[in-house]
């Protein structure tokens, strides 16, 4: 199986942008869904089957991240922005998989039912616990905030490798091998 060394191969990069649409919409909806009465019970509705369209995905992406290795970082990136790149993926993979499990968790726990669509529920994954419930909604709340920190900081990153370094980072997730 070959492929060019300094690019994701493909499924790595449609994953990539399609999650990142998928994350950028959640955080949005979650935002609009506290701030709106009006609005709460739509995007309630989209909320549950994006998060899960998440969590699977990204178990998907992880597969392939395992299986396909990413291209290496510029030889001349310092080392504290190596590791801060290498530390903030894994960051971001541990939370597009938490995320949507501690919602599941939560609304199973608050005794509510997880309809992705008509006809279509989850099973609850935890037992009804009023208590319980109140910890992973802050739990859930407060991982919102570190993943919007966290997509901040890797968009600042990647804008920062396109136009400060022009090193190529951006380009391995932004193009094929192939691609000019």
């Amino acid at each position: 199986m070959s492929r060019d060394a300094g690019h994701f191969n493909l499924t790595a990069r449609v994953l990539h942008w399609l999650m990142a649409v998928l994350i950028l919409t959640m955080l949005f909806v979650g935002v609009t869904m506290v701030a709106s009465l009006h609005w709460r019970p739509m995007l309630v509705d989209l909320h549950r089957p994006l998060g899960i369209a998440i969590l699977l995905l990204a178990l998907v992406r992880l597969f392939n991240r395992l299986r396909h290795r990413p291209p290496p970082l510029p030889a001349d990136l310092p080392a504290w922005q190596a590791a801060a790149a290498h530390a903030s993926h894994w960051v971001l993979y541990g939370l597009m998989l938490a995320m949507p499990l501690v919602g599941w968790a939560m609304l199973s726990a608050g005794g509510y039912p997880i309809q992705m669509w008509k006809g279509v529920l989850l099973p609850p994954i935890l037992p009804h616990d009023v208590a319980l419930y109140a910890a992973l909604r802050s739990a859930h709340s407060l991982l919102a905030y570190v993943l919007f920190a966290t997509v901040v900081l890797h968009l600042s990153a990647a804008l920062f490798h396109l136009w400060v370094r022009r090193d190529g980072v951006f380009q391995a997730m932004a193009k094929g091998p192939g691609d000019r």
